[in-house]
């Protein structure tokens, strides 16, 4: 058999084996999310304007089992917690040539509530759209003088869940407008491209199939607003960028880097598909 005959029936192959998986559908369930008794989170919402085809949004707690929803409602169940706790005590450590610390210029990470909310977001500073990882890497090199960390790192991803955990119950207000539109409609753009030998793309999951079961996991619509996530199948903390990767890696295909302009365009689309929900991060997921 001929390469290209023998890659065409892969790809068919691949295809007929993602339709089987996915099986019955499951509604989200109508539990409601209210985090140490007081935060109490939107996990449904009214879908934002620019969706198309999609009435209403929810986060992807409403999928989990009760099992799994469960950690997240008490951040001592939450095993995030943990990194989180990491991330404050280098909040208040001085580092870099400047001997600054987070704290130096922000003073207690109180005062960054709300941040996380609103990035990705256009930086007239930068001339484009950075993410808080970005921003986080800025402060690192330009004020501290210490060395950036790695994009999708423990070290970053622990700092990210730490700011995200002071905007939790906050709602998601990504800005799309303005000099941000070019780089949203790249990551609406990519939403909908189909990659890799399977030719599947980010909606053909999350829009046309969210409720549904493929094998043994509930799709969701794929938000990202409880990012950083705790994933019980690798025990550890991911970053949203990592979680990109493995998406576009099983349908089979070459990915982007973590903190490329791709990336980081899809990012910012997808976060405006959940403005209105609440910044749940760090979350507990499957």
């Amino acid at each position: 058999m001929r390469r290209k005959d023998r890659m065409r029936n892969q790809v068919a192959l691949g295809l007929a084996i993602s339709a089987l998986a996915f099986g019955a559908s499951a509604e989200p369930d109508d539990d409601r999310l209210v985090v140490n008794g007081e935060i109490e989170m939107v996990t449904e919402t009214a879908a934002p304007e620019h969706m198309e085809g999609v009435k209403t949004i929810y986060s992807g707690w409403r999928f989990r089992s009760d099992e799994t929803q469960a950690f997240q409602i008490d951040d001592f169940d939450n095993p995030s917690m943990i990194w989180v706790e990491t991330a404050q005590e280098v909040w208040e450590t001085p580092e870099g040539a400047a001997d600054k610390s987070c704290s130096s210029c922000h003073e207690g990470v109180e005062s960054m509530a709300g941040i996380k909310a609103v990035y990705p977001k256009w930086s007239d500073a930068a001339g484009k759209v950075v993410t808080l990882e970005q921003q986080v890497n800025n402060c690192r090199e330009e004020r501290m003088e210490a060395e950036a960390w790695k994009y999708d790192g423990g070290d970053m991803t622990n700092m990210i869940a730490l700011l995200a955990s002071v905007s939790r119950g906050m709602p998601v207000n990504v800005a799309i407008d303005g000099p941000a539109q070019s780089t949203w409609e790249q990551g609406k753009d990519i939403y909908y491209t189909r990659f890799g030998q399977l030719e599947m793309s980010c909606a053909n999951c999350h829009e046309d199939n969210y409720g549904n079961m493929i094998r043994a996991d509930h799709l969701s619509q794929g938000q990202i607003n409880g990012f950083p996530t705790y994933r019980l199948k690798n025990t550890k903390l991911n970053a949203v960028h990592a979680r990109f990767k493995g998406c576009v890696r099983d349908t089979r295909a070459e990915t982007f880097k973590p903190g490329s302009p791709e990336f980081v365009a899809l990012e910012l689309y997808v976060a405006s598909r959940g403005n209105g929900l609440s910044v749940e991060g760090p979350s507990v997921r499957n």
